[in-house]
């Protein structure tokens, strides 16, 4: 993960009781905003379309600032998410999407701080030590049984967290519970969450709880390994979508790639992308927002056609007909309302009008060579 992190605060005061050494920084042109409970209600209210557990919810967003503040004391750096939850524009930088502060190095500095404080406090990790069932003595939890060095062991303890992912890393899993095409799916993460977890929770009958058939699903590079590459990290995605157009075989688009900012529609679309014909998508740019597109584009391993002329392009589109996306092409350039300004960092409003899937921010016409696409 990129270790952007989410926690509701009303501005930088918020942000310094987090982060003290922010008030060292220069922020003479830094926009932070603000992240209020209600942001974070709403936001999580239109993703989740009224779904979410209300309870999990208020947890959630109410306890997200202490959160914030407790992770940060155990010895978790943070830092501003300048560049990628805030374009500069006109001089200044503005943030969007409620993401403030990021953790530095992401996940794996995440983990490197945490794992460094249980040392310090002397609390013993077991490694190459996997939980293969759970104990129940009187109708509770009272441990697990775990395979150490190849012969099984209990482990007594007076609670029991199961802290060990889903299923995502299991095909026959994913077939069951996702549904037809995403035991084809690339995993993000670890091979290692194979359900084990669920499985051992509902072994013993524990209740089946929440949404099987969803998942948090994100456009990856189509050449992108099986399993996650941790010299690489999160770069595999690609997240810039909102500033370009999506097409699928047919060359024709299939989502509104401006619905909001990324942040709320990208664990949905990856999703979208399984239901495409061929199981793949293409995002689309020209020259005018290259330098809006993060570093996840820019990696050595990318799936990527460039050429300077649209008909070129198409040609070097893998699996697309050129002729349905150049027609694509010509009618979204000629439905973009370009009397309304282009702002990356707001829900700029500049849309398109009268076509059969809308873009409702950021439809900016693609006309300016190089055009470039990228193979999800």
């Amino acid at each position: 993960t990129g270790g952007a992190f989410r926690f509701a605060f009303a501005g930088v005061d918020d942000l310094l009781a987090v982060l003290p050494s922010l008030a060292q920084e220069r922020l003479e042109n830094v926009d932070f905003g603000t992240y209020t409970q209600d942001q974070f209600f709403d936001d999580l209210f239109a993703l989740t379309q009224y779904q979410s557990d209300p309870d999990l919810l208020e947890i959630l967003v109410r306890g997200s600032l202490d959160t914030a503040k407790w992770i940060a004391q155990q010895g978790v750096k943070l830092q501003p998410g300048l560049g990628r939850q805030a374009y500069q524009v006109d001089g200044k930088f503005k943030f969007w999407g409620g993401l403030a502060l990021h953790i530095w190095g992401g996940g794996p500095e995440l983990l490197n701080a945490l794992y460094a404080n249980v040392e310090r406090r002397g609390i013993p990790i077991l490694y190459e030590t996997p939980a293969t069932s759970l104990i129940r003595e009187n109708g509770r939890l009272a441990g697990v049984i775990a395979e150490h060095q190849g012969a099984p062991v209990a482990i007594r303890a007076g609670a029991v967290v199961l802290a060990c992912g889903s299923f995502e890393s299991n095909p026959e899993m994913r077939a069951k519970y996702l549904g037809p095409g995403w035991e084809m799916a690339r995993v993000r993460g670890t091979r290692f969450n194979m359900g084990a977890g669920l499985n051992m929770a509902m072994a013993i009958g524990a209740r089946p709880y929440g949404h099987w058939s969803g998942s948090h699903s994100v456009a990856w590079d189509i050449n992108a390994p099986p399993y996650g590459d941790l010299t690489v990290g999160d770069q595999f995605q690609k997240h810039n979508y909102p500033f370009g157009i999506l097409i699928n075989a047919k060359g024709e688009r299939y989502v509104d790639e401006g619905a909001n900012f990324h942040s709320h529609t990208y664990a949905k679309y990856g999703g979208e992308i399984i239901k495409l014909p061929g199981m793949f998508a293409w995002q689309v740019f020209d020259a005018k927002v290259s330098h809006l597109l993060r570093s996840e584009y820019r990696i050595r391993g990318v799936t990527k056609a460039e050429a300077n002329t649209l008909e070129e392009l198409a040609g070097k589109l893998d699996g697309v007909d050129p002729e349905g996306f150049l027609r694509t092409v010509r009618e979204f350039n000629a439905a973009c309302r370009v009397d309304t300004p282009f702002n990356p960092n707001v829900l700029d409003g500049r849309r398109t009008q009268g076509l059969a899937i809308n873009k409702t921010n950021w439809a900016n016409p693609l006309d300016t060579p190089p055009f470039h696409a990228y193979h999800v």
